[in-house]
């Protein structure tokens, strides 16, 4: 299966075409704009290998997607390209609205006319999987209740009604014209090459220069945690696998209050990088709680039995697990993540041609 890839060299786009390259026989063409949060030193043990190939291209220039469809001729589209910080879009939600719902739709119709060209049997075997999130659920409010794949969409901040009108704008590409798309909706991904503006990397970089670790409000609100490359195996076994106009919710069985993963994390510092910045005394010292972000979700869970019961996916990383080879992993690779923090990973970009 030859996969084109929108957001490759992002957290999770990146996760999935290691995936594909080391794991399948499968190639890759990753279509990645290169915004900040994209990065391809986190794609430099594949990059060379022949199944892969990079194009820099925004998903809202048209002409370039088309040029993309007619040179490569892809097997499948996994459109995980999108602006995905809540708190950037509450800043200046302008970007999101432009990448995620505009994108997509661009995305779509590039894709749909590709797709008319295609013979009968190539358009029967043709997937477009859209990936998306279960912050468009918007909040829990029993501590029982689980996000279903049927759960109403009530998006509470401008980046989860983006990925709401996205999931929208792909199912009814399939119900008007046909074109065969499929949407998943994923908990919270934490795991190597995490930007380190989300929480669990700013937590362990912090951490481990003696900076405060901020949280917000009391830091009881609660996640599912997925390890992204359990994500990534999901994704691919949906692409492969899954039933046309489906929707499946991937989530990784971990419940847990923000407070609780930064006290983990800094419980595994303590224990794996025993000595610490001049003046601290304990890593849980440095927890600061300051105000809650505007429109906070308190609480999401992903019922993912649908997945399980019918692809035959399960997590395999337990919170306990992927929290340990997370920090690991930060502690091992300084490199990497100096060069996103001193911006020099930035700069690799001018080099890239589309």
């Amino acid at each position: 299966m030859k996969i084109l890839i929108t957001g490759g060299a992002g957290f999770i786009g990146s996760a999935v075409v290691r995936h594909v390259i080391n794991n399948t026989k499968g190639s890759v063409i990753n279509v990645d704009k290169l915004t900040y949060a994209g990065n391809l030193e986190s794609l430099s043990d594949i990059e060379s290998d022949g199944r892969y190939s990079f194009e820099r291209v925004d998903i809202c220039d048209r002409v370039e997607l088309d040029r993309i469809f007619a040179e490569h001729q892809p097997d499948a589209v996994m459109h995980l390209a999108a602006e995905s910080h809540v708190d950037r879009s509450i800043d200046g939600p302008a970007a999101f609205i432009e990448t995620n719902i505009v994108g997509t739709y661009t995305l779509l119709e590039a894709t749909r006319s590709y797709w008319n060209t295609l013979s009968e049997t190539a358009k029967q075997a043709f997937r477009f999987h859209h990936i998306s999130t279960d912050e468009v659920y918007g909040d829990l409010e029993g501590t029982d209740d689980l996000f279903t794949e049927t759960t109403s969409y009530e998006p509470s901040s401008p980046y989860s009604a983006s990925k709401a009108s996205s999931d929208h704008l792909v199912r009814a590409w399939l119900r008007t014209y046909g074109l065969p798309t499929i949407v998943t909706n994923c908990s919270n991904n934490y795991g190597p090459y995490h930007f380190p503006e989300k929480l669990i990397p700013l937590m362990i970089l912090n951490a481990m220069s003696g900076k405060a670790l901020p949280v917000y409000g009391d830091g009881m609100q609660i996640r599912d945690w997925l390890f992204v490359e359990d994500h990534a195996r999901a994704l691919y076994k949906v692409v492969k696998e899954g039933e046309v106009g489906e929707t499946y919710n991937i989530g990784g069985h971990n419940e847990k209050a923000n407070i609780e993963v930064v006290k983990t994390i800094c419980s595994l510092l303590e224990e794996l990088e025993p000595t610490k910045p001049e003046g601290v005394a304990h890593y849980q010292d440095l927890i600061t709680y300051v105000t809650d972000r505007p429109g906070h979700d308190v609480r999401y869970a992903i019922d993912a039995s649908k997945i399980e019961r019918e692809l035959g996916w399960t997590p395999e990383e337990t919170f306990e697990s992927g929290i340990r080879k997370t920090v690991e992993w930060y502690l091992n690779n300084k490199e990497w993540w100096s060069r996103v923090l001193d911006g020099s990973y930035a700069g690799e970009r001018l080099g890239v041609n589309k």
